[in-house]
């Protein structure tokens, strides 16, 4: 199977070539392939003939879009839509992901989204994310679009950020060995390892095509995971509660990030718990933090 993977420096996509390694790949970065010029996307697809596209380009700096709403829609919405035309052009599936802040956020926390919820963005970065969504689904048919939310991996990302904040302060005394983290935002932290095992396992099992949401299995907060964070490293930093108006950032940040799997789980594969997820990347090479 000969694939294109566009983004290819980022977290995600370092996940995926490790998972499909033994396949023929096609690596991009913005350098070799500019998924906003319509012309050379067409011209890189049908020159290069692959059986899957594999969209990790993101413009992913939620707070920053605000104030960058051209770019984010050039990379987010345009970039999807030339994809999914020379995707349907030369007879190749189109693999892209998604993010939970295509919903508001406002649903009640007993509830959970699924697939074909109303969509309410509230941000630069959902709306445009959304608008990339729209655009695939009105230009291929052969799609798979993985919505995702929490994402760590290999590269900047929460769990290595507070696991060194928490290092930092080792020789503090003990009333100032300590973190404050918002705990009134739901969801679930998802591994770049298994979202690329996810993908993996779509395409060899040839799920039906359409929207799917893809994170680790179960629900915490920021404030829940950072203490488990700590737990499992054996870091001694207490962990203290905020709530989001205390923590204030440009994008608004929604309070229910929480997607049912259930429609991926039917296809047959497999959605891991975040708690395990987690262990094993604080235990993997990946995590990269000296303790």
């Amino acid at each position: 199977m000969k694939i294109v993977i566009t983004g290819a420096n980022g977290m995600l996509a370092k996940s995926v070539i490790k998972r499909f390694e033994n396949e023929e790949l096609i690596l991009t970065d913005v350098k070799e392939l500019d998924i906003t010029d319509s012309e050379a996307v067409q011209t890189f697809i049908r020159n290069n003939k692959p059986d899957v596209i594999i969209n990790c380009a993101a413009y992913t700096a939620v707070d920053k879009a605000e104030e960058a709403l051209e770019i984010a829609r050039k990379i987010n919405a345009d970039g999807p839509k030339n994809l999914a035309i020379a995707a349907k052009n030369n007879n190749c599936i189109l693999v892209h992901i998604s993010t939970d802040y295509v919903f508001g956020g406002n649903l009640p926390l007993n509830e959970v989204y699924s697939e074909e919820d109303p969509k309410a963005p509230e941000t630069v970065y959902g709306v445009t994310k959304l608008e990339g969504e729209k655009n695939i689904e009105e230009n291929t048919k052969e799609y798979y679009i993985f919505r995702t939310a929490w994402l760590y991996g290999d590269g900047n990302n929460f769990v290595r950020t507070m696991s060194k904040v928490a290092l930092g302060k080792k020789d503090f005394p003990k009333e100032e060995r300590f973190v404050t983290v918002v705990a009134d935002q739901h969801g679930s932290p998802t591994y770049a390892v298994d979202l690329a095992e996810y993908i993996y396992e779509a395409l060899e099992k040839e799920i039906p095509y359409g929207i799917y949401h893809a994170t680790n299995g179960g629900f915490t907060t920021w404030y829940e995971f950072t203490k488990e964070i700590y737990k499992i490293l054996g870091i001694e930093c207490e962990v203290r509660p905020v709530t989001t108006k205390e923590f204030p950032r440009p994008a608004k940040r929604p309070t229910n990030s929480k997607l049912s799997k259930e429609k991926l789980e039917k296809t047959g594969i497999n959605i891991l718990k975040w708690q395990d997820a987690l262990k094993r990347y604080l235990e993997s090479d990946i995590f990269g933090v000296q303790l």
